[in-house]
């Protein structure tokens, strides 16, 4: 994204919802909640960085993942937003969220596919899935609470602990922020 100026500002920003978030790690820990894109690449840079900032804290950080889809400029974001939900369905969302930033070149209705069976998801009913008006809701869920915020502009937007952040997504830049 290209506004980083580096501060926190408070921002309302729609706290997470148990059992409809995707969240991992220790409810004791900081909170990065992460609205992005799959084919964004600063995205891809955030991914990679917020994994090396969970390694680093050893399990006293608390992740989120906010779909944002950037139709307009990524045209398979949302197609492989909808495969991260469908893939929820099957209990493997963080699996096919590695694999969609890992692979973000390839994000082509037959790749999204082959994934879901490297992932050993029923493949037949995750294509039912990502296409039923289910998971495309909870897509949209995710975007309108990024608006609503008044925040979200691009990918990635990063809240701590509920405030915006603004400033590098670099592992380093984050751990200086959480105070790590």
């Amino acid at each position: 994204m290209c506004a980083n100026t580096g501060d926190l500002r408070p921002a309302a920003v729609q706290p997470l919802e148990q059992g409809v978030d995707h969240v991992r790690g220790s409810e004791a820990g900081r909170l990065i909640l992460e609205y992005g894109d799959y084919e964004c690449p600063y995205s891809r840079a955030a991914f990679r960085a917020i994994e090396e900032v969970e390694r680093e804290l050893g399990g006293n950080l608390l992740f989120a993942f906010r779909h944002f889809p950037l139709t307009e400029i990524h045209p398979h974001a949302l197609a492989a937003a909808a495969a991260a939900e469908a893939a929820a369905l099957q209990d493997r969302f963080w699996l096919m969220h590695g694999v969609l930033f890992h692979r973000q070149k390839a994000l082509a209705e037959d790749d999204l596919r082959r994934y879901a069976g490297e992932l050993e998801l029923e493949v037949e009913r995750f294509d039912r899935d990502r296409a039923g008006a289910g998971v495309l809701a909870r897509v949209d869920r995710d975007v309108q609470s990024g608006l609503a915020s008044g925040e979200v502009l691009g990918t990635p937007t990063l809240f701590i602990d509920g405030v915006v952040y603004r400033g590098s997504h670099d592992a380093a830049s984050l751990l200086a922020a959480l105070g790590g």
